[in-house]
């Protein structure tokens, strides 16, 4: 399951395993309420969806080659996301667990680095788009 969606995650649904998996390693990152000193108010997540797409699908793959991994399962919000709320989620089920850690650890690192979602931060009086490391390498569509 790789997925962008405006909905929702439902985390239930990444939590797939085989009789053959021993671990199941989740990482869920959630709307804060601070960053660099500013009360964040809300997210607003874009993607170039034709090519986040495709290169999510490339990174699950790569991670089942270079890992011992049964299953690689990555969703990402789009759109307005308010405090508490899960912009991604990515879930690796594996036979051993430290497998499963440094893959699950690969796929948000390298999803943060190159895949083409953006995130506007919201915070008290103002906004700003949040770029650097881990927040994507390519431009946005309208820069």
């Amino acid at each position: 399951m790789i997925r962008l969606t405006r909905e929702p995650i439902d985390l239930a649904t990444l939590q797939a395993v085989s009789a053959a998996d021993g671990a199941l390693c989740a990482f869920v990152g959630v709307v804060r309420n601070e960053n660099a000193g500013r009360r964040v108010t809300h997210l607003e997540y874009e993607a170039y969806e034709e090519m986040a797409l495709p290169l999510m699908e490339e990174l699950a793959a790569d991670t089942k080659r270079r890992w011992l991994v049964t299953d690689v399962r990555i969703v990402h919000r789009l759109g307005r996301l308010e405090i508490g709320e899960a912009s991604v989620a990515i879930t690796v089920a594996s036979p051993h667990r430290a497998e499963a850690f440094a893959a699950c650890r690969h796929v948000i690192d390298t999803l943060k680095r190159t895949v083409p979602i953006w995130k506007k931060e919201f915070f008290e009086g103002g906004e700003a788009w949040v770029e650097g490391p881990g927040h994507g390498s390519l431009a946005r569509p309208d820069e």
